[in-house]
């Protein structure tokens, strides 16, 4: 029975720990934590408990395979709530409602930006032709070169729309600047500008559209506890406060791990979940990796980072559960986070009502907010000692306001702020880029750290470091690659 050893308990590093211990290999995963999750976990500030990062589910059906290749029902461990709007976008002179229902987004697009109806209809019809070419490619490996002839490749490629970006291909079907930004701002997701990311990701507004957007009660981190005991009820062992301090080598061969407190664990295989250009800066010795040694990995493109405020207050607020406040300026907001590496006076935030929906987060008449504004990752080297406060209080007040949000500071029982800075040394991203490598096609697919590493033998890859990409029904892809290829190997040996 093969001995597989798994660096890190968050989403893409459980999934595969479910699907190889429904095989039958000895699985164990190291978590550096006291909790399963990563940044896919929760924490609590007195009687408010907060995700610490992802927010929302949508393709819960790649979820509901994985569960199903593993045995299991994913339903039986968590409780879904499908939200209706899905979200809501505040502009500087209106709030647009977001829904999955065709007749409701239909009535929205009459009422707000008449004229765009038919585009709306087109844009839906035109991008799931391009989800069913392109979904192929984000569920299949890509190691070599060669991959880019297979039939699904050059069936996909047409759909590519190289050349152009994500608001490039919006703007094909709609006429109205807002309503560009409310099919391109999902960009965001990437860490990326809407203006620079490539066309293809048209598709992420699409998936919300047509799948919807999901609340687990509990919060989202509930998919990674029903994955950790799922996990360990098909004989997986999970190791928490155990972080893993370098691998063991024999040559370019991963023989194991040495754990931080001493300790050697031999493994056949050992995969890596952990953030990729932090893991691959620590857990290898100078001198053995070639294509990405640390002065390579500061050479790639990465995503933009997150400033988080989270407060537990005395008050319900009657606004959705997900409400996105757009900066009057839009492009010049993103284009200062991601091209001029400085702090927008004028930020966009997200804002994260999940008390509206689920009365477990905080007590009753209470509130669990969650506010995030999107900032440059640490290569700006901004100094967050000295910024934080000044920030803190520039995001409070444009929520404030500018969204229903009124008089939050009068009403703050607990709170948290995390910043860019924390990011990098609290939870290990490197340089604080919350959304890992950034997409662009130079740095996608055959391009991307391979999901079996490339560099070192019996060594893998799961999570938004590796194919097909960050956020969380990727990285679940990602997760169902590796585990379905080492699965492969094992029986080609056989």
């Amino acid at each position: 029975m093969k001995e597989i050893i798994i660096i890190g308990a968050g989403p893409g590093g459980l999934a595969s720990a479910m699907l190889l211990a429904a095989e039958g290999y000895n699985v164990h995963v190291y978590e550096k934590k006291s909790y399963p999750g990563g940044r896919n976990g929760h924490f609590q500030l007195g009687p408010y408990t907060f995700d610490i990062g992802p927010t929302f589910l949508s393709m819960v059906h790649i979820a509901e395979e994985i569960f199903q290749q593993a045995g299991k029902n994913l339903h039986d461990y968590i409780d879904l709530v499908e939200l209706s709007p899905m979200y809501e976008l505040q502009f500087e002179d209106r709030r647009v409602p977001m829904y999955r229902d065709r007749d409701k987004m239909l009535e929205v697009i009459e009422r707000h930006f008449p004229g765009n109806e038919e585009g709306y209809l087109r844009f839906m019809k035109d991008t799931r032709k391009k989800m069913n070419a392109l979904l192929p490619l984000l569920q299949t490996r890509h190691h070599r070169l060669v991959d880019y002839l297979s039939p699904r490749a050059l069936k996909a490629l047409p759909q590519l729309s190289i050349g152009k970006s994500v608001y490039d291909v919006l703007s094909e079907y709609f006429n109205d600047e807002q309503l560009k930004i409310a099919f391109t701002f999902q960009a965001k997701y990437l860490g990326m500008s809407p203006w620079e990311c490539p066309g293809a990701f048209s598709i992420l507004s699409y998936m919300e559209h047509e799948y919807g957007v999901f609340h687990p009660v509990g919060g989202v981190n509930q998919l990674s506890k029903a994955m950790a005991k799922a996990f360990e009820e098909l004989g997986g062992t999970l190791h928490l406060n155990q972080g893993v301090k370098e691998f063991v080598l024999e040559g370019k061969k991963v023989r194991g791990v040495r754990l931080e407190n001493g300790r050697t664990e031999p493994a056949d295989e050992v995969i890596v979940n952990a953030d990729f250009a932090h893991s691959m800066s620590r857990f290898v010795e100078d001198g053995v990796l070639k294509k990405f040694t640390k002065e390579k990995l500061d050479k790639r493109k990465y995503s933009c980072s997150t400033f988080m405020i989270y407060l537990g207050v005395d008050r319900k607020y009657d606004m959705p559960h997900h409400t996105i406040l757009f900066a009057k300026d839009y492009k010049k907001n993103v284009e200062e986070m991601t091209k001029d590496m400085v702090l927008s006076k004028e930020p966009s935030i997200y804002i994260h009502n999940a008390s509206v929906t689920d009365s477990t987060l905080a007590p009753e008449g209470h509130s669990a907010l969650y506010i995030l504004a999107p900032v440059p990752n640490n290569y700006a080297e901004i100094d967050w000692d000295e910024k934080e406060a000044a920030f803190r209080e520039l995001v409070l007040n444009e929520v404030e306001e500018k969204t229903g949000f009124k008089d939050i500071r009068n009403h703050i029982k607990e709170e948290k702020v995390l910043t860019p800075l924390q990011w990098e040394t609290d939870h290990y991203v490197h340089k604080g880029a919350t959304f890992s490598m950034a997409h662009q096609l130079s740095q996608m697919m055959y391009f991307r750290p391979h999901n079996r590493f490339q560099e070192l033998d019996h060594c893998w890859l799961v999570g938004g470091g590796t194919h097909p990409g960050s956020g969380l029904p990727t990285i679940l892809e990602s997760a169902r690659i590796t585990a379905n290829w080492i699965k492969e190997r094992k029986e080609v040996a056989l």
